[in-house]
């Protein structure tokens, strides 16, 4: 088991997609789907850095928040719903090939991605990726996906400042 509760992190094993809500400069939240991935202690996404704010909205506050809320991109025999609140950081030190490190995450959630690995040269600003990496601080669990019913609430570490 890793940092987050164990009904949290099989959610994020089999989510196919997650939602991703940072803040931009005016205050206001903003929300992007993305696929994410989970080593048992950090959440990692990737952005293509063609037309991508989210990056910039990150750099200038790391507190963000990731959802899990859609049934059909769950495959889970029971659903459920999460919430994550974190710290993000930003690693875009090697667009080209830095994000490699989450591929074997990647390639497990989903094996498709070698299809796109064998269009690398045809599409090329698909892959000048940034990783952003969450260390998660709270979650929130919703058994059965009932937020008619207040969630299960996990204090996991000490915010950032």
């Amino acid at each position: 088991m890793g940092v987050l509760p164990e009904p949290v992190e099989a959610l994020l094993e089999t989510a196919l997609v997650c939602e991703l809500t940072v803040v931009d400069p005016s205050g206001l939240p903003v929300t992007h789907p993305l696929i994410p991935f989970y080593d048992g202690e950090l959440i990692y996404l990737t952005s293509s850095i063609l037309f991508s704010k989210k990056l910039e909205h990150i750099k200038g506050n790391p507190r963000v928040s990731l959802s899990i809320s859609d049934p059909v991109a769950v495959d889970v025999e029971r659903f459920a719903r999460a919430t994550i609140q974190g710290d993000a950081t930003v690693d875009d030190s090697d667009l080209h090939a830095g994000w490699e490190r989450v591929l074997p995450l990647w390639r497990k959630k989903e094996p498709a991605i070698d299809m796109f690995l064998g269009k690398r040269v045809a599409l090329p600003l698909f892959f000048e990726r940034a990783v952003i990496e969450i260390r998660p601080t709270r979650a929130f669990f919703w058994e059965g996906g009932r937020t008619d019913r207040p969630p299960q609430v996990f204090e996991l570490a000490t915010a950032v400042a």
